[in-house]
C-alpha cells in the first residue's frame, strides 16, 4: 500500500505465467553482469486454491542500478540478517506482486477512480489515514463483494517468498506480515505461508450488520502514519527480541527502522524499485533468492 509518498518509482512489471510451482528468475547473475561485479552469492507447492504465479522479472537498467552501493550487504548486515530473532514483512509489493487495496478497486468497477486519486496523491505527502479513507470511499466495498475478491482474485506471491519464509521458520525466526492492506485479504497470504494470525498486524475492514460497508478500524496501528514502525516496536517490546529485521518495498516500511523497532531494513525491490527508499536501505535486494542462499 506504498504510493503515497513523493518519490521516484520504477516498477519492475512483471509478467505472469500460471505455474505450479513458483519460479526464481535468475537476477541475480543478471546484476552481476550488468553491473560487472561480484555478488555474495547467494520454490514450495500452494494449497489448490491458491494461484501460484511464476514472475518473469524485467531488469532494470544498469544505469539505475550503479547510483545504489548497497546491492551487497556490508559484513554487519549480513551478521545482523543471520542472527535475527524476527523478520517483519510488508505484504503488497513485497510478499504479494499485487496492491491489494488498487485490485479490490478494479474487481469492484473503481480501479481507475483509485488510480487517479493516488495519482495525485503522489504528488505531495499525505497522511496514510487520509489516504486511506479517501481511497475507500470511492467505492465503498461491501463484505459481500470483499469474500467475492478473496474467493476470485487469490494474490499473487512474489517469488521465492514461501521458500524464504520456510526457511527462516527452520531456523526458528519469528515470522510477521505488517501492512496497510486489509486483514480480510491477508488471512488467506498468512494460512498459505504458515503464519499464525496473531503474527498479522493489518487493518479491518468494518461493516454494518446488512453487509454495507462503514468504515476501517482507526484503533489499528497500521492505519496511520508512521504505523508500520509503531507495530514492529511493539512485538519488539512483546517479544524482547535481540534482533529484528523489517523487509518491504516502501517508505512506510524504512520508516520501522529505529530505535526500539526494526535493526536493519532490506529493501525489497523485485516488483517495485522506489528509488528513494531503496537508496537509504541497508541492503537492496530484487530477488528473495539472495536471502534464502544468506543463510545457509
Amino acid at each position: 500500500m506504498e504510493g503515497l509518498v513523493n518519490s521516484r518509482t520504477t516498477s519492475i512489471g512483471p509478467q505472469y505465467r500460471q505455474q505450479h510451482y513458483l519460479s526464481v528468475p535468475p537476477f541475480s547473475l543478471q546484476l552481476t553482469k550488468n553491473l560487472n561485479r561480484s555478488r555474495i552469492s547467494f520454490m514450495n507447492n500452494h494449497p489448490k486454491s491458491f494461484t501460484s504465479v511464476a514472475a518473469s522479472v524485467q531488469p532494470v537498467e544498469a544505469s539505475t542500478l550503479n547510483r545504489f552501493n548497497n546491492t551487497l550487504p556490508s559484513q554487519e548486515v549480513l551478521d545482523l540478517w543471520r542472527k535475527t530473532d524476527a523478520v517483519c514483512f510488508d505484504v503488497d509489493s513485497t510478499v504479494c506482486l499485487d496492491e491489494g487495496i488498487d485490485e479490490l478497486a478494479e474487481f469492484c468497477g473503481a480501479g481507475k477512480a483509485v488510480a487517479e486519486w493516488t495519482a495525485r496523491a503522489m504528488g505531495g505527502s499525505v497522511p496514510f489515514e487520509e489516504a486511506l479513507a479517501a481511497r475507500l470511499s470511492l467505492f465503498k466495498p461491501s463484505s459481500s463483494q470483499v469474500q467475492d475478491f478473496v474467493e476470485k482474485r487469490p494474490p499473487k506471491l512474489s517469488p521465492g517468498i514461501d521458500e524464504l519464509v520456510k526457511k527462516l521458520k527452520a531456523n526458528n525466526i519469528n515470522v510477521y506480515l505488517i501492512s496497510g492492506g486489509f486483514r480480510q485479504m491477508i488471512n488467506p497470504v498468512a494460512s498459505v505461508l504458515g503464519i499464525p494470525p496473531e503474527n498479522i498486524f493489518a487493518n479491518q475492514l468494518l461493516f454494518k450488520s446488512s453487509g454495507e460497508f462503514l468504515g476501517f478500524d482507526a484503533n489499528e496501528p497500521t492505519s496511520r502514519s508512521g504505523g508500520k514502525a509503531v507495530a514492529v516496536q511493539q512485538i519488539r517490546k512483546a517479544y524482547g527480541y535481540q534482533a529484528l529485521v523489517m523487509i518491504g518495498d516502501g517508505a512506510t516500511d524504512l520508516e520501522a527502522r529505529q530505535p526500539g523497532g526494526a535493526d536493519i531494513f532490506i529493501c525489497y525491490a523485485g516488483v517495485q524499485l522506489r528509488e528513494a527508499v531503496a537508496a537509504k536501505a541497508d541492503w537492496l535486494v530484487f530477488n528473495f533468492k539472495d536471502l534464502i542462499n544468506s543463510l545457509n
